[in-house]
């Protein structure tokens, strides 16, 4: 029986689908279906898998491990010769679960090598059909610089030669045996380098040339070979340093000893060992005054004595000493030029010290401002993020420089000079000091890889700076909100690259690692998610990832756990595309109250059983020929009708009815989706804002219509009228189109300011 009945149905389903399979010929074909493709569906395919070292939550898991490599070292600049002599015994912790069979080294001044590979990577052309003779000389006569590390020896602890290969910027050491899971290895590197002129040369780090009084002002980094981080999402990370992605490094700890000319005053990561060694009396007196000075600098090296340095230049030597703890790499600067302030900052209870070192040519706007700027930045990145663990920030004033290290800076920023300085000159000084003391936090101390995913030390350290920016001028013109995004977003797609890309690999550098994350990251706090979501969110994400290595995901979702929001559409759209935003009004249609309808609405009304004459009818204004069918909310039979049958309870909770209704139709041309902002004024000129979310989009992308009932008549209707969400076309956020009080010239200014 179960047989029969089963052919039974099958014979009944072929002949059903052949039924509807001829039918369907008479109809227009069917598109192909698809897979989702809605801007709102999760990031589960984009995100890693998540693991027992970095969770779904986006916090570090119960198994996370990382490893720690410790530093001895002996440093020597040769100011004579503009040469630095090393030596290191380093020794590095394996901390993770894997036997390692070799480390990898970074050799990052390998970069400035005779035989680098970094010029032929980049593109040249006949740009111009002429050159200046000196120009000329420098492109085809000068010998390159003789740059790179000249390495002497690489051995174990037991003087033993390691067996070891130099590949570019990056060193293999083959160790004798497997490293196995929590064992410690131990060897000895020397080396020295031709410290490079940075104003001829280039470079984040090297030194300048002060013609005048014959002296050099040192910024020095990557001075050393560097262990390369190892971890369970790269393994190791040794891509190649090819002078823009910076690094990827371990936490540890480093006793350095610095030998400098006697005169030099010396300034780097760590806390210095031997202060009676090498200030004077006097100098000591003053840094322990500046320990208690929390509101004004204090003056410790003055400039009468960098002027009296400059002039003898002394040929003893001096070393200083410093020890720094859990720190991922170091700095130090050194010149007989330094004017040395400093002020105490309070944290939470904890003192630490703002240090700033700079010659001369940088007053009066460093003595002005320098100091106070490190030490507005510490308190406003703790407020936002942690408390800043180390004891003391220092900025450097290097001409032609922007570049971070733990605890230590160099910016640019100098007055004329006659001393006098621009408006944009003092708000560069500041925004630099700001951001590159605000690396500290990221990626110092937030310590993400700077080599795979720019955005997440300078992008993230760009959103904060500008609410430090703020905090020490209301007024200060930053240039990374949303409105200052619409040039570059607005340019060819060719020329546009995701934020999720390989620095060495975009377009437009600045604005796609800086300012675009930035801008993304304050929309998402002023505008998306509000300051208190975002805020907490941020300030888990910082203290979950303090000393760690956080991947993108990471971010992502410690976000989106911490707020209880799903925010896939944003990191999506704004970080993982090129996409823009275009938002606009296409289309207005105002309605009027009418006790009687069209014979097309009372039919309507009738079959969906309804009685023509108890109904409220909206007439279309181009609809409307008779003016005097347009009535007010009470003058409307059928409200009246129902009203009457409320009680007094009820009606006091009734609203004002409106009369005007108004559906507007918005266009998206633009591919992101974010929050929709609307701006209604009314004939009396008050205005009412309106934000709708971004799922508002879900369901049609490319336009969606919002009807506005008012008891008042709209006169105008904007969309973001506040620029907050980088719309690179604001000549359809307006209705109507013919826009008065030069409104559309208001927009535009703002986009200038």
């Amino acid at each position: 029986m179960k047989k029969i009945t089963l052919s039974i149905l099958s014979l009944l389903f072929i002949v059903t689908t052949a039924i509807s399979q001829e039918k369907q010929t008479d109809k227009k074909e069917r598109k192909p279906g698809h897979v989702d493709i809605s801007k709102f569906r999760q990031l589960k395919e984009e995100l890693p898998t998540p693991n027992d070292q970095h969770t779904a939550s986006g916090a570090p898991g119960h198994a996370y491990t990382q490893q720690q490599v410790d530093y001895v070292m002996n440093i020597t600049i040769d100011d004579e010769t503009q040469k630095l002599y090393g030596d290191e015994a380093i020794t590095y912790h394996n901390n993770s679960k894997d036997a390692l069979e070799y480390l990898w080294i970074q050799l990052d001044q390998n970069m400035r090598a005779p035989d680098s590979k970094t010029p032929d990577v980049q593109e040249t052309s006949m740009r111009n059909t002429f050159a200046s003779a000196q120009k000329f000389t420098k492109d085809n006569l000068e010998q390159s610089f003789p740059g790179g590390f000249h390495l002497e020896y690489v051995k174990d602890n037991n003087n033993k030669d390691l067996s070891y290969m130099v590949n570019s910027t990056m060193m293999r050491i083959n160790l004798p045996k497997p490293l196995a899971s929590g064992e410690t290895f131990e060897f000895k590197i020397k080396w020295w380098y031709q410290i490079n002129n940075y104003f001829i040369d280039g470079g984040r780090s090297g030194y300048e040339h002060f013609e005048k009084d014959d002296n050099n002002l040192y910024v020095i980094a990557q001075f050393f070979p560097r262990l390369a981080v190892y971890n369970n999402v790269e393994g190791w990370q040794n891509m190649q340093f090819w002078g823009r992605s910076e690094f990827a490094l371990e936490f540890g700890n480093y006793t350095v000893n610095i030998t400098v000319p006697e005169d030099h005053i010396v300034a780097s990561t760590g806390v210095l060992q031997n202060p009676k060694d090498v200030l004077t009396k006097e100098q000591q007196k003053r840094l322990d005054n500046a320990k208690k000075s929390f509101d004004n600098p204090v003056i410790i090296a003055t400039q009468k004595e960098a002027e009296k340095a400059e002039k003898k230049k002394a040929k003893k030597t001096k070393t200083w000493k410093f020890y720094a703890e859990n720190v991922r790499d170091f700095g130090i600067s050194t010149s007989r030029k330094f004017i040395w302030d400093a002020m105490a900052v309070d944290i939470n209870g904890k003192t630490v010290m703002a240090y700033s070192y700079y010659p001369k040519e940088g007053n009066p706007l460093w003595e002005k401002h320098s100091t106070r700027v490190v030490a507005n930045t510490l308190k406003e990145y703790s407020k936002y993020t942690f408390d800043y663990p180390y004891h003391k920030a220092i900025s450097i004033s290097a001409a032609r420089q922007g570049m971070e290290y733990p605890q230590i800076c160099w910016n640019y920023g100098r007055p004329k000079e006659d001393g006098t300085y621009s408006d944009r000159t003092r708000d560069g000084m500041i925004g630099v000091i700001t951001h590159e003391v605000g690396h500290n936090f990221f990626p110092m101390i937030v310590n993400s890889d700077e080599r795979q995913w720019t955005w997440m030390d300078e992008g993230i350290n760009s959103f904060v700076e500008i609410l430090a920016e703020y905090k020490y001028d209301p007024n200060f013109k930053t240039r990374s909100l949303p409105k200052d995004l619409v040039r570059y977003m607005s340019i060819d797609q060719d020329r546009l690259s995701p934020i999720m890309s390989q620095g060495d690999h975009v377009y437009n550098f600045g604005p796609n690692a800086y300012a675009k994350p930035a801008a993304g990251l304050w929309m998402l706090r002023s505008t998306i998610m509000g300051p208190e979501l975002f805020d907490y969110a941020f300030k888990t994400y910082s203290k979950r990832w303090m000393f760690k290595h956080p991947t993108p995901a990471d971010f992502f979702r410690t976000m989106e756990d911490a707020s209880a929001m799903d925010l896939d559409w944003f990191w999506r759209g704004w970080f993982y595309t090129t996409d823009y935003n275009d938002v606009g009004i296409k289309e207005v249609k105002k309605y009027y109250l009418s006790n009687e309808g069209s014979e097309a609405d009372k039919a309507k009304a009738t079959r969906y059983g309804l009685n023509p004459d108890e109904l409220v009818y909206f007439i279309a204004e181009n609809d409307l020929k008779d003016k005097s069918k347009a009535k007010k909310a009470t003058d409307i039979t059928a409200i009246n009708s129902y009203l009457k049958n409320l009680s007094k309870e009820e009606k006091k909770n009734l609203n004002t009815a409106p009369n005007y209704f108004y559906e507007v139709t918005f266009e998206k041309p633009g591919g992101l989706v974010l929050p929709l902002i609307v701006e209604l004024t009314y004939e009396d000129g008050s205005k009412l804002r309106k934000q709708f979310p971004a799922e508002i989009w879900s369901k049609k992308d490319n336009g969606v219509k919002r009807i506005f009932a008012s008891s008042k008549q709209i006169t105008n209707i904007v969309v973001d009228p506040d620029l907050e969400t980088a719309d690179i076309d604001i000549t359809n956020n307006s209705w109507p189109k013919k826009i008065e009080n030069n409104q559309f010239e208001q927009f535009k200014d703002k986009l200038k300011n």
